[in-house]
């Protein structure tokens, strides 16, 4: 099977030959295109012809795959196409004409349902030494045989630099060119569904990047002249001349679910994506991605800080997604552990066990809620209960690490006995779980802030992290130095270890319950009807109810002392353990280890 998404823009080869090229540039006077005969040979101008709505064609018929390519906008400036399938020498460079056709795809796989998705965060550039699709594609049966079903690989739109998070992309079709070729990529892609994985993309549809993004020279109707973005300009989706805008989107998105067989697409912040139309950008996405895959499990993901949980649904619907990154479990549970209040925590400091409780019944916290500056948000009325299915939840992510001034796992920051619980906790509810890479074997090494940005950008962003961080009181690390990215990739060393392998043993018990007991009765699952009790300061005994009449329940001591709880607690009947962490054969009936936590199933008397 061979796959080719047809767009509007970039380059497509002619089945009678030769390649055709198309540009948005509406206010460019003139577009030529620079057609590079051999890559150290001066270009050849290619005169193109516009239409009314600014679009830019010719045909050059000597052009094909492997060829080199810029746009001329004016007579003056090369620029790359911006949806070019492939930048190899970077994003200021020459494009390059890729056939798409001669990957060959397995023709029999189909993805794997939601309720089976346990989500693995991986960096491709900070996962391996090499830091290449290749060298991460080599890895990918380990990851299986451990019981994650989907690897969610942070963002690979090509972006300047050597090293980068990948959310300041600028040719959003074009895979980070650091990482490999687009087959080496479509090989990691298709190593991961031989192994029974899916793969999900996040995808940044919020800003572009401050660096390499030559639209404004020739497509300024990109830009949006009522909105504003925390990362500059914001997109034009809602304006004048939106429609081509928000075609280059949704054509995105189709590109990687049909063109690279994506399993899922993870939408970056849409809380920052301003759209007054109906539907918005967020909704035509989804609508136009559903069509498109007929027969086939893509799933949408979000993450959106605003808690608006009408986006989301229990089962595939057009317009809507199957789940959305859950902050207020992590937020509730980094509290519980580590008492910090500080920015986006401080909403979470009263009671926050009471919070995490109900976190692990009704799913969200708070009702849809803009942040004030500072983190807190505006309102925190209580949010009704949702499909907990539908919620992503972890103990950590990219986000949550880098975003501290010295990237400091949640592992790094608890008592040694809580580090086991929290990644069980984001294992084992009926909530959607994801490990961030590393995280399976417990790896102490931070994940940082880097990029590798150049001249007055470098320098504003070092200045940026000490204003922002300068009251840590330590030496801050350099955010474009390459050694901060090589402190970022989790230890091989420590995986082989002891420590290592305990850990790896314990998720991978973890996800054998999980496999069995959890993921098989997701669709019995009801909303509202579960429940949580305190028992003394530190414990927790959570029910999760389904419609059979059977019972998941999780007994949980936070805390560093044992807990007697006077009473043997909830008899179910046909009790069966699952699970016990920290629980010993001879702890009396009614009292909790410290740092415990214990799973049975069964069905409920009442």
């Amino acid at each position: 099977m061979r796959c080719s998404h047809e767009m509007p823009f970039g380059a497509f080869l002619n089945p009678k030959g030769g390649t055709s090229f198309r540009l948005w540039a509406p206010a460019a006077r003139q577009a030529e295109l620079a057609f590079y005969s051999a890559p150290a040979a001066p270009p050849r101008l290619i005169a193109a012809e516009c239409d009314a709505q600014g679009w830019w064609e010719c045909h050059v018929p000597e052009a094909g795959a492997g060829t080199l390519y810029h746009w001329r906008i004016n007579e003056e400036l090369l620029v790359p196409d911006p949806a070019s399938r492939q930048n190899p020498h970077g994003v200021h460079q020459p494009s390059c004409v890729v056939d798409p056709l001669q990957f060959e795809w397995d023709d029999d796989w189909t993805g794997r349902p939601w309720a089976e998705v346990v989500l693995y965060e991986m960096h491709v550039g900070a996962y391996t030494p090499e830091g290449t699709f290749a060298a991460a594609a080599r890895r990918l049966e380990d990851l299986a045989r451990l019981g994650i079903t989907a690897i969610e690989v942070m963002p690979v739109a090509d972006f300047p630099g050597r090293f980068g998070w990948g959310y300041d992309g600028v040719l959003p079709y074009a895979p980070h060119s650091a990482y490999g070729t687009p087959d080496e990529f479509k090989h990691f892609i298709q190593q991961a569904h031989r192994l029974g994985l899916m793969v999900f993309l996040d995808v940044v549809y919020n800003h572009f990047g401050p660096a390499g993004n030559y639209l404004g020279h020739y497509a300024p109707q990109f830009f949006s002249e009522a909105h504003s973005s925390p990362w500059g300009a914001a997109i034009n989706f809602d304006g004048a001349a939106s429609r081509a805008v928000r075609d280059f989107f949704v054509h995105n998105a189709l590109y990687w679910v049909n063109e690279y067989r994506i399993d899922g697409l993870r939408l970056d912040a849409i809380n920052v994506i301003a759209d007054g139309s109906r539907p918005d950008i967020v909704e035509e996405i989804s609508s136009a991605v559903r069509s498109a895959t007929p027969g086939r499990h893509v799933h949408l993901v979000v993450e959106n800080e605003n808690n608006e949980y009408g986006r989301l649904a229990a089962n595939p619907q057009p317009g809507r997604y199957d789940a959305q990154w859950n902050d207020d479990f992590h937020h509730a549970l980094h509290v519980t552990l580590t008492g910090e209040t500080q920015r986006y925590y401080h909403d979470y400091g009263r009671e926050p066990m009471n919070l995490l409780a109900r976190c692990l019944t009704h799913g969200m916290l708070f009702e849809p809620s803009e942040r004030l500056p500072g983190g807190a948000r505006r309102d925190c009325r209580e949010a009704p209960p949702q499909p907990l299915g539908t919620m992503v939840n972890y103990a950590n992510n990219h986000d949550q690490s880098g975003n501290r001034a010295f990237g400091e796992r949640l592992g790094q920051l608890v008592p040694p006995g809580a580090r086991e619980l929290a990644t069980l906790l984001a294992l084992l509810t009926p909530a959607t779980p994801m490990l961030f890479f590393g995280e399976e074997f417990g790896a102490a090494t931070p994940f940082l802030y880097f990029a590798d940005w150049q001249g007055e950008l470098r320098e504003a962003v070092r200045e940026g992290r000490k204003r922002e961080f300068g009251h840590a009181g330590a030496q801050l690390p350099d955010p474009c130095a390459a050694a901060t990215f090589e402190a970022s990739r989790p230890d091989d060393g420590h995986r082989d270890g002891a420590d290592g392998r305990r850990w790896l043993a314990l998720v991978r018990d973890a996800l054998a319950l999980r496999r069995a007991h959890i993921s098989p009765r997701q669709h019995q699952l009801l909303t509202g009807e579960h429940s949580a009790q305190r028992v003394a300061d530190t414990g927790l005994r959570v029910c999760w109810r389904y419609g059979d009449g059977h019972v998941l329940m999780l007994e949980l001591n936070l805390g560093a002392q044992p807990l007697r709880t006077g009473s043997t607690g909830i008899r179910l009947a046909d009790r069966q353990e699952l699970l016990r962490h920290g629980w010993r054969e001879e702890t009396p009936a009614d009292v909790w280890p410290a740092w415990a936590a214990r799973w049975t199933q069964g069905r409920h008397p009442a």
